[in-house]
């Protein structure tokens, strides 16, 4: 069962950070008022995350089961990358940046919920982080806990870009081959020995041209591996652009309705006030007549 500190703490990485302090620092003064320095020290430790991290929190701990998703996109494409699934890997890399930019989306409505402005949320930064724990078991366990205190970001992506591969020498190679004792047998004599150095032979080009198609095939991936970062790059950052650009067509619909609002009150008080003036337009010519009618008597008076 949760305890107050960990309801406090629950509390102090959910809300937007702007009140971080005075949260923690009232929570800490109760618990050494209650004589709790263990509580207190809980509390102190807390540190006050960016809104990057505060809103990468909040998703964390509201919606849980899009972070266990998260994970397991993670671990299928680490696996897919260690053993080179290419089109796996694809087809795992789009569904990665689909899945990030629902994250991204779902993100900011909790954020907005919360009571963030929508147009001054760094999402940028909380796309990266999501991107990061992707690539990283270790951010992404983090992000799980809901109490990230700062951004991440991740150079590349999976944890083995590609095999190592080991070259064997000329030298290595014969020496497999002739075993350990090769060195006290008996030299070919004749046609053996000859068909024995046409073999060797045929097997170094073999080894060489195997080599030289290795590099081949390493410059191609290097190649493609750097477009596919470029596109990535730019697919992220159109889609920053376009985040940013439907942002701001709900901010202005806010300020339009709000305005709208506004406007439908003032007229209502424009017609109230007209009604006032002619109300009182009424009002004043009566007292003048009234004013009139009190002169003339009293001039009748006068005059007898």
């Amino acid at each position: 069962m949760p305890s107050l500190t960990d309801d406090v703490v629950r509390r102090l990485y959910e809300e937007p950070p702007d009140g971080f302090v005075a949260t923690r620092a009232a929570a800490i003064e109760e618990a050494r008022a209650a004589g709790d320095r263990e509580a207190a020290k809980r509390l102190a430790a807390c540190k006050k995350p960016t809104v990057a991290a505060w809103v990468v929190n909040l998703l964390a701990r509201k919606r849980p089961d899009l972070i266990g998703e998260l994970v397991d996109l993670s671990e299928a494409l680490r696996a897919a990358q260690r053993e080179l699934h290419g089109d796996q890997l694809r087809e795992l890399s789009q569904q990665r940046r689909q899945f990030v930019s629902a994250l991204v989306a779902a993100a900011r409505k909790l954020a907005v919920a919360a009571g963030a402005g929508a147009g001054k949320l760094p999402l940028g930064e909380v796309e990266a982080t999501l991107t990061a724990a992707l690539a990283d078991p270790e951010i992404a366990a983090q992000v799980r806990t809901g109490r990230l205190i700062r951004s991440a970001a991740y150079a590349g992506f999976g944890e083995v870009p590609r095999p190592r591969l080991r070259l064997i020498t000329g030298g290595d190679a014969e020496d497999a081959e002739e075993g350990p004792d090769a060195g006290d047998a008996e030299p070919a004599r004749g046609p053996d020995r000859d068909r024995a150095a046409q073999d060797r032979a045929a097997q170094e080009r073999r080894r060489r041209e195997i080599e030289r198609r290795r590099r081949d095939l390493e410059r191609d991936l290097a190649a493609a591996e750097a477009a596919e970062r470029r596109a990535d790059e730019q697919l992220h950052r159109a889609e920053i652009a376009e985040l940013d650009a439907s942002n701001l067509v709900d901010d202005l619909e806010a300020e339009l309705a709000e305005l709208e609002r506004r406007r439908t009150e003032a007229v209502a008080d424009v017609a109230r006030r007209k009604q006032a003036r002619r109300t009182a337009e009424r009002e004043s010519a009566a007292a003048r007549r009234r004013v009139g009618d009190v002169q003339a008597a009293l001039d009748d008076l006068s005059e007898q």
